[in-house]
């Protein structure tokens, strides 16, 4: 007897089979790259970062952006009694301006970023860290023009650190109320760097150095947790001119 011809589409690597297996091949290809890859530590990163980031009515709030609003508001709470020092205890006029402009201007400042954390919902500390503590207990010690030279640089120092800082965050930030903050911190740090500068005691060699040892900005916030933020609207005050700038500063005692 002769054997029957095989049925046509019954063999084991038919037409429609070699499709089926290719088509099967193919997807497992390229799915499992992207299996693997999500048991990678970078993508879990990635979805840390983006459940730090919040949705608000005035856009999205990142973790940068309430850092930076936080960040705002610890240096009202040390620069603000260290411009009341200065006005105090400085032994020349140029360095008194100076004291007068901190003052104003982290009144208004701070006033800003309580009113911005209000609406955010961001809790805001009451107190300054340990190393703005540390600065102010320097500059109550300091007498005469001691005082006046370590009021200059700790206070140009901690503006040059944030001023950057500020940049990166209103060039970056998604949030209004943010960006309107930034804004209003830029004008205020760069007319505190100038009327600090406008001192005649500003090292700038050892800023300098000082800057390339710590780039961080500015110390981070305390590790206790702080009270809840109280919306303050600010009043407007207008900016106070600059004395001119010294090459040197002023014998002691000079008015």
């Amino acid at each position: 007897m002769r054997p029957r011809p095989p049925v046509e589409g019954r063999g084991p690597l038919s037409g429609t089979g070699l499709v089926i297996t290719a088509l099967a091949a193919t997807a497992v290809a390229l799915l499992y790259p992207l299996w693997s890859y999500a048991d990678r530590p970078a993508a879990a990163g990635a979805g840390v970062l983006s459940a730090r980031t919040v949705t608000t009515p005035y856009g999205p709030l990142s973790a940068q952006d309430r850092d930076f609003v936080t960040k705002v508001r610890l240096a009202g709470l040390w620069e603000l009694p260290a411009g009341q020092l200065a006005e105090r205890k400085g032994t020349t006029r140029a360095v008194r301006e100076a004291g007068h402009h901190l003052v104003n201007g982290h009144t208004a400042l701070d006033a800003h970023a309580r009113t911005v954390a209000s609406r955010l919902g961001v809790r805001l500390p009451n107190e300054p860290n340990a190393q703005q503590e540390q600065w102010l207990a320097t500059l109550t010690e300091a007498r005469g023009q001691e005082f006046d030279r370590r009021f200059a640089d700790i206070l140009r120092l901690a503006h040059g650190r944030v001023f950057s800082l500020v940049a990166q965050v209103r060039a970056g930030t998604r949030n209004a109320l943010v960006r309107d903050l930034a804004d209003d911190a830029n004008a205020t740090v760069l007319d505190h760097i100038r009327i600090l500068e406008a001192t005649g005691y500003v090292d700038f060699s050892a800023l300098a150095r000082d800057l390339a040892r710590s780039p961080s900005p500015v110390p981070p916030p305390p590790a206790v947790d702080p009270a809840s933020a109280v919306p303050v609207t600010p009043s407007p005050s207008a900016p106070d001119a600059l004395p001119p700038a010294t090459a040197a500063p002023p014998p002691s005692g000079t008015p």
